[in-house]
């Protein structure tokens, strides 16, 4: 059975770091495009990064380029999200989704507030 599942979500103040981890089991991460997406208060979920299969591509949502990094180890399992300069607008839920196999994970909430 395919499943992804997030963590490292938390509460943060504004300007901190947190990173997010997908770990994946039932495929690998380094055969796979993996995106994060997010969903905050009142919005549609969006995809927010994205990393090729290699790793050697990346792509983000202009509001979040320059904070946010995506990256992979693929000699590891997990796909990272590090996030710095936390504002009150990223809060919200966060995903990793592999499109090959249309798999999402339950998500892991981030909330940064003072």
């Amino acid at each position: 059975q395919r499943k992804l599942v997030e963590s490292g979500g938390g509460l943060v103040q504004p300007g901190g770091t947190l990173t997010l981890s997908c770990t994946a089991s039932g495929f690998a991460v380094r055969t796979n495009p993996i995106t994060w997406y997010r969903q905050v208060p009142g919005k549609e979920r969006e995809p927010v990064a994205q990393i090729n299969a290699s790793g050697e591509r990346r792509e983000y949502k202009s509001s979040v380029m320059g904070r946010f990094a995506i990256s992979k180890d693929n000699a590891k399992n997990p796909v990272f999200l590090q996030m710095n300069n936390l504002q009150p607008e990223d809060t919200g839920t966060y995903w990793c989704y592999a499109v090959r196999y249309e798999c999402w994970g339950q998500g892991t909430q981030v909330t940064v507030s003072s």
